[in-house]
């Protein structure tokens, strides 16, 4: 069952941030924050997010979801570890693969394959997402680091927030893109008309920032480099679509008639970040995979 748990706010706790008051009770910060997104934490009756700062007499009913019994097992998946010691894992993510355990892939994820080869993950993000630090979506291939424990997870999540992680991707587009470089910073949220898809709007969106530069232009194509200043869902996708040219096989976000390709022609190529522990930067880069490389050969043929 679902419980409850009221909070009144007195002189001791005023102007705190909200995520902060709750999780001094057993929940850590990160769990708080999720429920505050999903709307289980209300303030005098209203949905707010985690830096709301707390007045004198302020109500905050928590509502704690029920928990979900999960029995995510280890599978003995080949992995295409680029960078690994007692920190963090740096991982090669195939196409098609999805990163963490939802709603109809509990099997068959860079989790399983991670379970199976690492004894241990950073706990923070829970039971569904061990050491998962951040997400490429399941068409989208390339890097991405996994903390093993606690301390590398809070150290590279500050990085993220910090912008200071390198991160480039290759992509496809439609269209010639006239401008051999660009930035596109344009918030984005969650599109009202579709609960699924991410657009650039200015109601209940997020800061993004992406930087672009033309790698070489075809006839109807365009080869580009794309550089996150910040991390949001489907960001590159969104973003190219926004000016006009969107990404080569995207079922969601391309057009109608673009390639057959299973999916969008995204590969995040470049990682660098500084060492959780030793605070040394690592960069690393993985090539293009076949499928992309398929697509590209057939653009430059046409």
């Amino acid at each position: 069952m679902e419980e409850t748990l009221t909070i009144i706010i007195d002189e001791t706790k005023k102007n705190e941030r909200l995520d902060k008051v709750i999780s001094e009770s057993e929940w850590s910060r990160t769990q708080v924050q999720q429920w505050i997104k999903e709307g289980h934490v209300l303030v005098n009756g209203q949905k707010v997010k985690s830096n709301y700062k707390v007045s004198i007499g302020d109500e905050i009913q928590v509502t704690v979801p029920e928990a979900i019994e999960v029995d995510i097992l280890p599978e003995d998946i080949p992995l295409d570890i680029y960078y690994e010691d007692s920190d963090v894992i740096v991982v090669n993510k195939p196409k098609g693969m999805v990163v963490h355990p939802a709603a109809g892939h509990t099997t068959g994820t860079l989790v399983n394959a991670l379970m199976a080869h690492c004894k241990d993950l950073s706990g923070i993000n829970g039971e569904l997402r061990p050491g998962i630090v951040h997400r490429i979506d399941k068409d989208t291939s390339g890097l991405l680091m996994v903390a093993k424990n606690d301390m590398a997870h809070e150290k590279l999540v500050e990085q993220l927030v910090a912008k200071t992680v390198t991160r480039k991707y290759e992509a496809l587009v439609h269209g010639v893109i006239a401008h051999d470089v660009g930035t596109i910073d344009a918030p984005i949220g969650r599109d009202k008309k579709d609960r699924q898809s991410m657009t650039v709007t200015d109601e209940n969106s997020r800061h993004a920032v992406t930087h672009f530069k033309v790698i070489e232009r075809y006839k109807d194509f365009t080869h580009v480099e794309c550089q996150l200043e910040t991390g949001r869902t489907h960001q590159i996708r969104v973003h190219m679509k926004y000016i006009g040219y969107p990404l080569v096989g995207d079922p969601k976000y391309g057009p109608r008639k673009t390639l057959d390709i299973n999916g969008q022609a995204l590969h995040a190529g470049v990682l660098g970040f500084n060492h959780p522990r030793t605070n040394e930067y690592i960069e690393l880069t993985a090539p293009t995979p076949p499928e992309f490389n398929d697509a590209l050969k057939f653009i430059k043929n046409r």
